[in-house]
């Protein structure tokens, strides 16, 4: 079957979810980073009951970078694998100061020298903060698209690059805001509700169902 059109898919998942937001709750570029790197197997929830005592605590990249390693463990215990997230975020925020002048760069190729971040990170906060077009590959953005018929790759950099390849570069920030919407409601990763699903009409992938 010849893949959904972009022109068909598009408009049904924009009238049917709310406008373009950020998952994650942010007052600042710094916050945002922080907050994605987080967020790596994890809810969006649970990070959202962690960061804002995580920022009160650790407002700027300074104090992040100079706090006791075993106090920023301390903090984001709930989250999935802390040690190792609270070293990453520890390390990017001396990094920011070292190289950055304690600013988020505002560029991919910078912002994956950080530690703990790669394109999917990067791309999260160069859309939402920076309002450049990027593509954030997360496991629901992966397999819906996957599913939708979009491409036939596992691998997170190629999918990017696949969906930017057929996709209006004014849509790809709403893209990966709206497949991670379906995937969280109906194109479930065990047990899509297919039956539901607004987009049943459109998709070639019902035997998965």
């Amino acid at each position: 079957m010849t893949p959904p059109l972009v022109d068909v898919i598009y408009p049904i998942l924009a009238d049917y979810y709310p406008p373009d937001q950020a998952f994650l709750t942010h007052r600042n570029a710094y916050e945002l980073l922080i907050a994605v790197i987080l967020s790596a197997q994890c809810t969006d929830d649970r990070v959202n009951q962690v960061t804002p005592a995580l920022f009160d605590a650790y407002p700027t990249p300074e104090a992040l970078a100079e706090a006791p390693l075993d106090a920023i463990k301390d903090r984001i215990r709930s989250i999935n694998f802390f040690n190792n997230k609270a070293k990453n975020i520890q390390a990017t925020a001396r990094r920011l100061l070292a190289n950055f002048g304690g600013n988020v760069p505002d560029t991919l190729d910078a912002m994956v020298q950080l530690p703990g971040v790669g394109r999917k990170t990067a791309n999260v906060v160069l859309s939402q903060w920076f309002k450049q077009p990027g593509i954030a590959v997360d496991t629901h953005v992966a397999r819906v698209s996957r599913r939708l018929g979009f491409h036939g790759d596992m691998d997170p950099v190629r999918i990017e690059h696949r969906l930017k390849a057929n996709w209006p570069k004014s849509l790809w920030s709403h893209l990966s805001t709206l497949l991670i919407f379906h995937g969280r409601t109906f194109c479930l990763s065990r047990k899509p509700l297919c039956q539901t699903c607004i987009l049943a009409e459109h998709c070639p992938s019902e035997s998965v169902c």
